[in-house]
């Protein structure tokens, strides 16, 4: 393992770092994440839960009160070939090495599957592409560098994680999230307040998923994890996670459906790499997701040297009028 990649797996203070490992090709769409979520962290219902006309999910994507969105994706044979020769034209960037598969996987440390049932459906003319996407808690966080109250923070588990009494809702994380994750919540509740139980929580303060810290700090597994009946949503050492994942490539690989990638799992990428990696099965923009994400803060170093030259040059060229109009 690189140093780079040593670094990725642990926080700033040296500790193991926590995330998720979500196996797209094993997700059934049951939503049990989804509900899950809501219940533990009290998140108000975002609509009447009525089916979209594009679609049959009914949240339509990540926001202040949907932190865990299941996807719903329809895929005919035409598509499933394209996505497989998209597949094939990944480039391995890693060492070859020598052996099986299986002695490869050995010798990586990576975790055994050969006692699990990795079946993907047989679905050779049309298929549902059903992700769970989740905020990313990136190594290098957008939405925590720009905060300017500090009510984002980088908990001990390696997390981003939301101050609600600090936030004052100026929304400058918002823009900050090159995965349109954190939102401010509004008061968009279909049904007139007079007819609620409790009024709306933390209306105008950003919100997003926690990696459910509260449970972390006393032991527990997210409860979308928890939740999940297939085990496509998996919480652990992001270093065992990214060990899995590799192996789980490895494994559909050989069994033909070579559009399977990883997202998620490269510390070389716009965001230093993710805590939450993802199993596609198909390119990133087929599940909303950027293909090359990047986080706004890694270009301020260039902009302040051009910033810099630039104010050096008017410098430079109001000395120049000046010596030269007392001439």
């Amino acid at each position: 393992m690189s140093l780079t990649e040593s670094h990725e797996h642990l926080t700033r203070d040296g500790r193991e770092r926590k995330g998720f490992f979500t196996d797209t090709s094993i997700c059934i769409g049951c939503k049990a994440c989804e509900v899950a979520c809501k219940e533990w962290n009290h998140i108000p219902t975002d609509s009447d839960w009525e089916l979209r006309d594009s679609s049959y999910d009914n949240t339509g994507e990540l926001g202040a009160d949907t932190w865990r969105h299941v996807a719903f994706i329809e895929q005919g044979s035409e598509q499933i070939e394209r996505a497989r020769e998209s597949g094939r034209r990944l480039v391995s960037l890693g060492m070859p090495t020598i052996g099986p598969p299986q002695a490869r996987a050995a010798a990586d440390g990576e975790a055994d599957l050969s006692g699990v049932d990795t079946t993907p459906p047989d679905t050779p003319d049309f298929r549902w592409l059903m992700s769970s996407d989740v905020c990313k808690h990136c190594t290098n966080a957008g939405c925590l560098d720009v905060c300017p109250t500090g009510a984002l923070f980088r908990t001990e588990f390696g997390t981003v994680v939301v101050q609600e009494d600090i936030c004052n809702g100026c929304g400058t994380c918002v823009a900050g999230c090159p995965f349109g994750v954190i939102e401010r919540r509004s008061d968009g509740i279909a049904a007139p307040k007079t007819d609620r139980d409790l009024p709306t929580p933390n209306v105008g303060v950003a919100q997003k998923c926690t990696l459910c810290y509260d449970r972390l700090t006393d032991g527990q597994t997210p409860a979308c994890a928890q939740a999940c009946p297939t085990t496509s949503i998996r919480f652990g050492s992001h270093e065992e996670l990214a060990k899995i994942a590799r192996a789980r490539v490895r494994e559909l690989h050989k069994q033909g459906l070579t559009e399977a990638r990883l997202y998620g799992a490269n510390p070389q990428d716009g965001v230093g790499g993710t805590g939450s990696i993802f199993l596609l099965l198909d390119e990133p923009e087929v599940y909303g997701l950027p293909p090359d994400p990047r986080v706004p803060t890694a270009d301020l170093p260039r902009m302040y040297k051009r910033a810099a030259t630039a104010a050096l040059g008017m410098l430079a060229a109001v000395a120049i009028a000046f010596l030269g109009g007392r001439r």
